[in-house]
């Protein structure tokens, strides 16, 4: 699986249109997409799904509107539950010089009971792209994994979290897996020969611990770890725990990983609840890096660390506070196409 830095034929998304996911706050939420797809579509194609003509006309219109060029999106009529990319698209591998589907099986993160439609993502994509499928299949079982739950650095080394993967109990994806198991997949799968444990992921996280809002790949031997300074806040404990495993965590060559500090934002709350704003959710595209910004005076901290991160590229806030309130942001909505081989 290449690193998300590496260059992309397309990014994949959703149109929004399940109101439930975004309570009372809807309306905002196809604006925001506007200005993702805006700031993506210079330097690759966005590939949407949309439910019906109906919303493909409708979606059009609001891009039309923040002057995207319609020659740079692609509309593709795949009947989905949500719109998560992230979790539900499909992640693409090389083998060798062919571009292959990795056909995980979605299951709403072992939650929610509307998921067979984002199931067949990755089937579809596949068919439409004329790319062949990899079935990913452990002693005899399909693999639950949501794009979410890993985060790659395209030389062999994967990041991923104990909470989400190996929790006995809650929001179990594949019952009975343990490390060994989870190793094998990812080295069967993804080409991955290094896996890196984290514990906890943040306070609010809907899906129980994805990495994706946790701790990113920046470049083969660079991370950013989110950090809490309030020693009273729920994440600073957990936090610093993964901060501290980390520093015994080496690169698949044996190296010392190098670890950035990235900050949090003040805790945000809608209707009593904590929700999982984290700068960590930003996605890297061909033309620019698409950061969540929470109105918080640490969003300039935070865009200014990724843009030392980042030299190739410009670093781009996208307001999020409306779209964190579906429990996820920028990076849950997105899934990259990798550039065919020497392209």
């Amino acid at each position: 699986m290449p690193a998300e830095w590496e260059p992309h034929e397309a990014t994949w998304l959703v149109w929004p249109h399940k109101l439930s996911d975004w309570p009372g706050k809807f309306a905002p939420i196809p604006w925001v997409y506007a200005e993702i797809v805006r700031t993506l579509a210079p330097g690759e194609i966005v590939r949407i799904l949309v439910q019906s003509a109906a919303q493909e006309a409708g979606a059009r219109r609001v891009l039309a509107r923040v002057g995207v060029d319609r020659d740079r999106i692609e509309f593709l009529r795949f009947p989905t539950d949500r719109g998560w990319s992230r979790d539900q698209g499909p992640i693409f591998v090389r083998r060798g010089r062919s571009t292959q589907v990795a056909r995980f099986r979605f299951n709403a993160w072992a939650k929610y009971p509307d998921w067979k439609k984002d199931d067949q993502v990755p089937l579809r994509a596949a068919k439409r792209l004329r790319l062949p499928l990899l079935r990913v299949r452990h002693e005899g079982r399909d693999v639950v994994l949501e794009g979410g739950a890993i985060d790659v650095n395209g030389r062999g080394s994967l990041l991923t979290t104990e909470e989400c993967l190996l929790d006995p109990t809650v929001q179990v994806r594949n019952p009975g897996f343990d490390r060994a198991d989870y190793a094998a997949v990812f080295r069967e799968a993804l080409g991955v020969t290094n896996v890196l444990w984290l514990g906890k992921g943040i306070a609010g996280d809907d899906t129980h611990g994805h990495v994706d809002d946790l701790c990113r790949f920046v470049g083969p031997r660079t991370v950013v770890l989110v950090q809490e300074k309030d020693r009273h806040d729920v994440n600073y404990r957990a936090l610093q725990e993964n901060r501290d495993r980390l520093a015994g965590l080496r690169a698949e060559d044996g190296s010392r990983l190098e670890v950035v500090p990235l900050p949090m934002p003040a805790p945000l709350v809608h209707d009593g609840m904590r929700l999982p704003a984290s700068y960590a959710n930003f996605y890297i595209g061909n033309a620019a890096v698409l950061v969540p910004t929470f109105n918080d005076p640490a969003d300039f901290l935070a865009l200014g660390v990724l843009g030392e991160m980042f030299h190739d590229r410009p670093v781009v806030g996208i307001h999020a506070v409306d779209l964190v309130w579906g429990l996820g942001t920028l990076h849950c909505l997105t899934q990259q196409q990798p550039a065919a081989q020497g392209g």
